[in-house]
């Protein structure tokens, strides 16, 4: 096998050619490959020879699949003896002529881009800071406390705002029943709004046991169409009125919610854990800052193929996060509900996959012009630190990972070396704050100026099926 290559903007094309001996081998490897498929008379299945299949069949019978072998072995030899042509996208082949000398045909496959890298040492980006305020502390708390109450049940007096009541309802417009509009031993915050406006405001002043219509419009943008601006009346009865018995922020309720036994410790460590998430999410978004300025002033010709694959990956993305957190809800029923397409969608991931794209030749660029590399020492170390922190050997840990998932490794390490490079290759800036209102107290001052007492944390309720329809 014989083959040359030519180079073009953006493309490669590789010329092969085949004599008539290596061609021939081909049609006979095809042929054992697939003669058991083959009924000829006068032979057992599978025992016929091939100038009789062919002769029964026609002389293209193994054509097909010899021609596919032999450019795929042709394809794969290149490109293993040419590691710098990189295809992004699947060959487009064709056959140039088949003689008595044999067979030509040729390739031509998009290859990777070349990227011109713009400055990305010595560069200035802007850094953000976040600091942890009392209220976000005493949010906390006040989860803390929410988890901690109780319900207690009211006797002798009417629903008011704020209460827990269970209830049981059914609605209808224009007198019939809708979808979603009936339950029994709901549950609800009143006040929370969790129901459409006008329900819970409706329900305040109601006994136990009592029954009540309630009139209420349903908005005129409300996300169910059929009931969008429309009048309903919801059959309302009262079974039980509850409140929320909250137990007192002290040195003992810090004991029996956590492994403090004094409230400042329990705030010191609350501002603590708050803030190290504050930092996380700082230091991520400043390395994406800096990601984007390298990535800026870098030039690259992207391949429509390569935006089309990203696109592909952010499309299946989503619909595994639709799935995830919305139990079990298909792309096709998103695209439903939102009165949109597949083109469309596909139109709206389009810049951010040619983001996306760019920002990773450019990153792999630097990684080249850095000669940036992960030894084998390196990932063995990171292979024993995962395995210790599974509670397992290195070397058994080692001997259940495929090539893949060792792959997979290695690039999270090369990233992570890319990142500390350009670190400390580069300089944060902390951004000007901009004139706001005046700043909120730490919680550390907070405290020191306003002792333990604290407001209480707005109750929130998990939304119902009345609102959902």
């Amino acid at each position: 096998m014989n083959y040359t290559i030519e180079e073009s903007k953006g493309e490669v094309k590789l010329n092969f050619s085949l004599t008539a001996e290596e061609w021939d081998a081909s049609l006979n490897k095809a042929y054992i490959k697939n003669k058991s498929r083959f009924n000829v008379p006068g032979f057992r299945k599978g025992h016929a020879t091939r100038k009789m299949i062919e002769k029964l069949y026609g002389e293209g019978v193994f054509f097909d699949d010899a021609f596919n072998d032999a450019f795929y072995e042709a394809y794969g030899k290149a490109l293993s003896e040419h590691e710098e042509i990189f295809p992004v996208d699947e060959p487009k082949v064709d056959i140039d002529g088949i003689t008595a000398d044999g067979i030509a045909f040729h390739a031509v496959v998009t290859v990777k881009p070349d990227v011109v890298l713009g400055p990305y040492k010595g560069i200035k980006v802007g850094k953000v800071e976040y600091n942890v305020t009392a209220e976000e502390v005493q949010a906390e708390i006040d989860r803390a406390v929410k988890q901690a109450s109780r319900k207690v049940d009211v006797e002798g007096r009417a629903v008011q705002n704020g209460d827990i009541v269970n209830l049981d309802y059914s609605g209808s417009v224009d007198g019939i029943k809708f979808d979603g509009g009936t339950a029994s031993n709901q549950e609800l915050v009143i006040g929370s709004g969790s129901f459409i406006p006008g329900f819970e405001e409706q329900m305040i002043g109601m006994n136990v046991g009592e029954t009540k219509e309630l009139n209420v419009p349903f908005p005129k943008d409300y996300h169910a169409k059929e009931l969008a601006g429309k009048d309903s009346v919801f059959t309302v009865t009262v079974n039980k009125i509850m409140a929320e018995e909250k137990p007192e922020v002290n040195d003992e309720f810090v004991k029996d919610v956590s492994k403090f036994d004094t409230l400042a410790d329990y705030k010191v460590d609350i501002e603590k854990r708050l803030q190290d998430n504050k930092n996380r999410q700082a230091d991520a978004e400043n390395e994406n800052a800096l990601i984007e300025a390298v990535t800026a002033g870098a030039e690259v010709e992207i391949p429509q193929c390569m935006i089309d694959s990203q696109i592909d990956y952010l499309v299946r993305d989503m619909e595994y996060r639709l799935m995830y957190m919305y139990q079990g809800m298909k792309l096709e029923d998103y695209l439903k509900y939102t009165g949109s397409s597949m083109e469309e969608l596909r139109k709206s991931k389009a810049e951010d996959a040619k983001r996306d794209v760019k920002t990773r030749l450019t990153l792999e660029a630097i990684v080249k012009a850095e000669k940036l590399d992960v030894t084998d020492e390196e990932l063995e170390a990171e292979v024993a630190r995962v395995a210790e922190s599974a509670g397992k050997k290195a070397d058994e840990y080692r001997k259940s990972m495929d090539e893949r998932q060792l792959s997979y490794m290695k690039n999270d390490l090369l990233m992570k070396k890319l990142i500390a490079f350009l670190k400390e290759n580069n300089t944060f800036e902390l951004k000007k704050a901009e004139k706001k209102a005046p700043a909120k107290k730490t919680a550390a001052k907070a405290e020191a100026e306003d002792g333990d007492k604290k407001p209480a944390a707005k109750k929130t309720v998990k939304k119902t099926t009345a609102d959902k329809k």
